[in-house]
């Protein structure tokens, strides 16, 4: 079993590796931590200052931005440090809210995820009841339910050693003061990666699968009888349209955090019964693989959300200053 920090007398010792790895780790997380804060950051900004995007979806997807941009802004700098230097300088008590708030946003972007696919259901496969389900009152149930959950099973989680119980023995052979990492027992680690990622993603792909299913009935319908359509129904075909590709643009959101973050899950559950032999460089690397999954989102935005790149050219060219600037017309109504 290897150790999970490199320790003199039961220190930590700063990392072996020379400046220009060193140099060239913190360039490159730099570069993702920025890329995360400022394109979620503009997702934020979009969302809250344009009225025409004030919709239901709209508002987790706001949410779950928000959960990206605070896992940029105040986890992963800390993360970096402890990745590059192997070693941990902010103290055992910020160490473990580090790590709860680490676990905390990760399963709330889970969380979220989960619930924009309820909402997709409603909207592609029940859309003339869609405003009566998912009205302002279920989507604040719906972001509660995503924020204050999995920061209840984080913090309670780590603050009480929960993670822990069963492994007391391992932890106490890898400990080292000045490091800081995440353990978990084989029971913690298979509740931890079930609760926070497979019964939810599991939901997730049970879900899209019929979203799929029933758009493609629809589609065909559509197709069919499109040439005799009056102009309300055209309407229908139009918003229609739009609701199947903000699900397919979901489903494809959500596939990039089912690849991010299957590794590390995955590794969470099993390497407890393997002895851990999974070297914790390899752990962390997962994590920032990972990480990766906050800072791609924006990105799917940019490339599927016309409304999106609109909204962009209007911040950067500082036009979000103009008066009425949030009545701006960003899609066909």
């Amino acid at each position: 079993m290897q150790l999970w920090c490199e320790s003199v007398n039961g220190s930590c010792i700063r990392s072996s590796w020379s400046n220009n790895i060193r140099i060239s780790m913190y360039i490159f997380m730099v570069c993702i931590i920025l890329a995360t804060v400022v394109g979620n950051l503009t997702v934020i900004i979009s969302i809250s200052h344009f009225k025409q995007l004030h919709t239901p979806t709209n508002f987790l997807i706001l949410s779950m931005a928000t959960v990206d941009f605070l896992l940029g802004l105040f986890v992963m700098p800390c993360s970096m440090v402890r990745s590059v230097e192997h070693c941990w300088y902010f103290g055992e008590l910020f160490c473990k809210i580090h790590t709860s708030t680490d676990i905390m946003l990760s399963t709330a972007s889970i969380f979220h995820l989960s619930f924009i696919s309820v909402d997709r259901y409603y909207a592609v496969c029940d859309p003339l009841r869609y405003k009566s389900k998912i009205n302002t009152f279920v989507i604040v149930v719906m972001m509660c339910i995503s924020w204050m959950v999995p920061a209840a099973f984080a913090f309670g989680m780590i603050f009480l050693d929960l993670n822990l119980r069963g492994a007391e023995k391992v932890y106490n052979h890898v400990h080292c003061a000045g490091g800081c990492f995440l353990i978990f027992s084989e029971t913690s680690g298979i509740v931890a990666s079930t609760v926070s990622f497979y019964i939810p993603g599991c939901v997730m792909l049970y879900i899209y699968r019929k979203i799929y299913s029933v758009a493609k009935k629809q589609a065909r319908s559509i197709d069919a009888i499109s040439r005799k359509k009056m102009q309300f129904e055209m309407k229908h075909h139009i918003s229609f349209c739009r609701e199947r590709k903000a699900a397919k643009t979901l489903g494809i959101i959500m596939g990039v955090f089912l690849i991010c973050w299957t590794p590390f899950f995955f590794f969470t559950a099993t390497n407890p019964f393997m002895n851990y032999v999974i070297p914790p460089v390899v752990i962390d690397a997962l994590v920032w693989f990972g990480y990766l999954n906050s800072t791609l989102n924006p990105i799917v935005y940019a490339f599927f959300y016309m409304w999106f790149r609109r909204a962009l050219k209007i911040i950067l060219f500082g036009k979000i200053f103009q008066p009425d600037s949030s009545r701006t017309h960003l899609f066909s109504d």
